[in-house]
């Protein structure tokens, strides 16, 4: 094992070079899981390149992310898994693989470039094993257009959101949009509990039981059960997407990620001119939207293909891609990225100015941070659920939640990680 590592260090430092003299590595297969997600469809479209220049096959597989997961779980824990690099969410993912050694010790990449913070979410024992590609937070996209139309100015406060919601919804226009589905709306709630005065987890025992935060529940329920599409319970922003490119939603708060592919002039109706990006609302008692690392890249611990992984790892994270991610509205982990004059001069204003304000303001979780966060998605997704069925009104809200919250508690002893008495 220690033989391996020192390989996977010495070629991971030569990697950058061998690349960018166009080295051939002939002979070698890779086999890469990536997300289905603007960057993961950025690097498989850049593919060829990298293997016309290396010489290095790459077999890539594209998922949605919780099937990604599911994939690298369970190809993981009956050490089966031929992966040997990957897409891998940090927030979902970290403690579950790092717990396993499922991924390999990058302790030779060069980190520079990187804010602290998202380096250390994928730290263990002070190593690091992860690489971040993308950061997002938590936005607020609207309708220009239809806003001016109604003589609405963007919405600061929750309350303010939630009249320009009910003023909005009309003429076929669902007047607000998040996720609903669930598990799945477990990230895009959590801005809205931190802006109640609320968290998930305290002290690594589950606290969403509180009365800030099923006063969130409830709000969240109310807006999307009285002024969302029709059907949000099943929806994800993959579902919400087209439904504002239709110009059927006035406003969407989701992850700031998503911005380009919005604006695509090959799937939408809506002029980028009409879409605008503000700060998500502040709430009762915070201004805290998430600001987290969404997706990072890792390698196998059980690659056989050390030095190709290397390579490609070194490639799919360089300063180069990350500004070609920028370029396309994918907000970039790498610093440099940010503070390139092209980048700032192109890139939408409200994009720069929400993530100065997420990045002072902002609360670096937007889930449970646990190995089980599966498990406990599922649980808070029920509450969620519950609450836009019936317009957050649902008396039972408060013992559901503190049901939830009870299992959410049994999970963290399950797997040694409960901090309560």
């Amino acid at each position: 094992m220690k033989r391996f590592l020192l390989v996977l260090a010495t070629l991971a430092l030569a990697a950058g070079i061998a690349f960018a003299g166009g080295t051939q590595s002939g002979g070698k297969e890779l086999r890469v899981l990536l997300a289905n997600h603007p960057y993961g469809e950025l690097l498989k479209a850049k593919i060829p390149e990298f293997e016309k220049a290396t010489g290095i096959k790459v077999t890539v597989e594209s998922l949605q992310e919780s099937q990604l997961t599911q994939k690298l779980t369970t190809e993981f824990a009956t050490n089966s898994s031929s992966v040997d690099v990957f897409m891998t969410r940090p927030l979902q993912e970290t403690l579950l693989f790092n717990k396993n050694g499922w991924y390999a010790p990058l302790d030779a990449y060069d980190f520079s470039d990187y804010p602290a913070n998202t380096v250390d979410i994928g730290r263990k024992a002070g190593k690091p094993y992860i690489v971040p590609l993308v950061t997002e937070w938590q936005v607020l996209y609207y309708r220009i257009d239809l806003f001016n139309k109604a003589g609405l100015k963007v919405p600061t406060t929750f309350a303010e959101l939630e009249t320009a919601a009910r003023t909005l919804n009309t003429g076929g226009v669902a007047g607000f949009g998040s996720r609903g589905a669930g598990a799945a709306a477990v990230t895009q709630l959590s801005s809205y509990v931190y802006n109640y005065g609320g968290r998930y987890l305290d002290n690594n025992v589950a606290v969403f039981d509180s009365a800030q935060a099923v006063d969130a529940i409830k709000y969240y329920g109310r807006l999307l059960g009285n002024y969302g599409p029709q059907g949000v319970t099943s929806m994800s922003w993959e579902a919400l997407m087209p439904v504002f490119q239709a110009g059927k939603l006035a406003m969407w708060t989701d992850a700031s990620v998503f911005y380009g592919q919005i604006v695509d002039k090959s799937k939408t109706q809506i002029p980028a001119e009409d879409v605008g990006v503000a700060q998500l609302p502040r709430g009762p008692v915070g201004d805290s939207p998430f600001i987290v690392v969404s997706w990072a890249m890792g390698v196998s611990s059980k690659t056989k293909n050390a030095d190709a992984a290397a390579k490609f790892l070194n490639w799919a994270t360089s300063k180069e891609l990350a500004l070609e991610g920028m370029f396309a509205n994918i907000t970039m982990a790498r610093n440099s990225a940010w503070q390139d004059s092209k980048v700032r001069s192109t890139m939408n204003p409200g994009l720069i100015s929400t993530q100065a304000h997420a990045a002072k303001n902002g609360y670096p979780y937007d889930r449970p941070f646990m190995s089980s966060v599966g498990k406990a998605r599922d649980l808070i997704g029920e509450v969620i659920i519950r609450s836009i069925d019936t317009k957050g009104a649902a008396p039972e809200l408060q013992s559901m939640a503190t049901e939830r919250a009870k299992q959410v508690n049994d999970l963290l002893k399950a797997d040694g990680e409960y901090g309560g008495k």
